[in-house]
């Protein structure tokens, strides 16, 4: 793998620029290839795909700092009010996502322009040559969430030019970098460079406020409530054992293209340390003062009455819908919505006692608790069908010890096998 000399030097031949802005990205691009050249046990083709990767955020850093240089103005641009999903992965938040993206009177991450956000999209004529003629890159061996040419993206991409981002962790086992991201990265700045890129993507356009999506958000929801203080959230909720299996394997299908030597118990203790340690971080920051800045929506609901739904978190919004956007909701309605990838049979086979301790791990943290009662998993709304409001529904972390029980099992079972 490259050194960090080496893949500036290549952005900069590629681009033109020299320019890289603040030297807040160094730390995580450091760190991530060190980890690439010593843990992540790379393939040629992982090699290749993730060292042009790399090349790519460094030459699109350059040319953000350049449309900057070149139009100051970029930077009086207003980000209000932004609306960001967020929640464990594979929750169906991407379904959400892309029914919320229906509606004309919002801005939302393209699909397309997420990992290229330069040029301004407002700056090409004509059909703009980052628009792939069909649904855009798959990687790993299928897509594993609902895709569209022109569909919601998550905000992975715009945090990984700074390098403080998740999907690198998708793409390779990277353990060192993947604690540092959680444990000392600055995700204040990387945050608030995603906010620059924001700016400039809604430059020249109809000012719009943005609908946002990122489950891993729940790990850093001090520093995004920061960087976007008056923000709203949604937040999915689904069965937590379906949750780790279905984002284990999506990691496993993408990692197991880039290396010979994948190791699946890391994986999923990986999975389940990130994800128990961001919703410890959501609920302590709910409980701090900021739920009712939550909007919260179960999966089977979200599956059972999708429209039902979206009408839900409208009048929380207090917002209007289009009538194109309800009409386009009306068709989409009278579909179910896809529920994403499946676990084949070997791996529920092989994973069923992992799971049952996955289960019992996490569960304990996403108890839900309304009118006194304890609820697991339960699909009670804020808004009744005809928009009228309902108790609210409010989260309670177990005690830690349980927690800790069953992740200790679970790690357990990954030794053993």
């Amino acid at each position: 793998m490259a050194s960090t000399r080496e893949v500036q030097d290549a952005a900069v031949a590629q681009s033109g620029l020299d320019d890289f802005g603040d030297d807040s990205y160094r730390e995580g691009l450091e760190i991530l290839l060190a980890a690439l050249r010593d843990e992540a046990r790379l393939n040629a083709r992982g090699e290749a795909f993730i060292y042009q990767r790399i090349i790519g955020y460094l030459d699109q850093r350059l040319q953000v700092e350049d449309w900057y240089r070149r139009h100051p103005e970029i930077d009086d641009e207003r980000i209000e009010s932004p609306l960001i999903g967020l929640g464990l992965p594979r929750t169906g938040s991407t379904a959400l996502s892309m029914l919320l993206a229906q509606d004309p009177d919002v801005r939302y991450l393209r699909r397309w322009e997420s990992s290229q956000p330069c040029p301004p999209p407002s700056t090409v004529e004509g059909i703009d040559p980052r628009i792939p003629p069909d649904k855009g890159e798959m990687i790993g061996t299928r897509y594993h969430v609902p895709a569209d040419t022109h569909g919601p993206m998550e905000c992975h991409e715009l945090m990984a030019l700074s390098f403080a981002s998740h999907i690198f962790q998708s793409f390779a086992q990277v353990p060192t970098y993947s604690a540092w991201l959680v444990e000392k990265a600055d995700l204040q700045s990387t945050l608030s460079y995603q906010r620059r890129v924001m700016k400039l993507l809604q430059w020249g356009e109809p000012t719009r406020p943005w609908r946002l999506k990122c489950p891993s958000h729940v790990l850093w929801l001090e520093q995004l409530a920061a960087v976007f203080p008056d923000a709203k959230y949604v937040m999915t909720h689904r069965d937590l054992t379906d949750v780790i299996l279905s984002v284990a394997e999506l990691y496993a299908d993408i990692i197991g293209a880039f290396t010979d030597e994948m190791d699946p118990p890391y994986i999923g203790q990986l999975n389940v340390e990130h994800w128990s340690l961001g919703m410890d971080r959501a609920l302590a920051f709910r409980a701090a003062g900021a739920d009712d800045l939550f909007y919260d929506i179960d999966f089977r609901a979200m599956q059972a009455d999708p429209i039902g739904e979206v009408k839900g978190l409208y009048a929380w919004l207090g917002a209007r819908s289009a009538t194109s956007f309800r009409s386009a909701c009306a068709i989409g309605g009278r579909r179910r919505l896809p529920s994403g990838s499946r676990v084949s049979v070997r791996t529920r086979s092989s994973s069923a006692s992992t799971s049952s301790r996955c289960g019992h791990a996490l569960r304990s943290m996403s108890t839900w608790r309304a009118g006194g009662r304890l609820m697991r998993g339960t699909s009670d709304h804020r808004f009744d069908r005809r928009n009228r409001p309902v108790p609210r529904i409010r989260l309670c972390a177990a005690p830690r010890e349980s927690r800790d029980a069953g992740l200790g099992q679970l790690l357990d079972h990954g030794r053993s096998r």
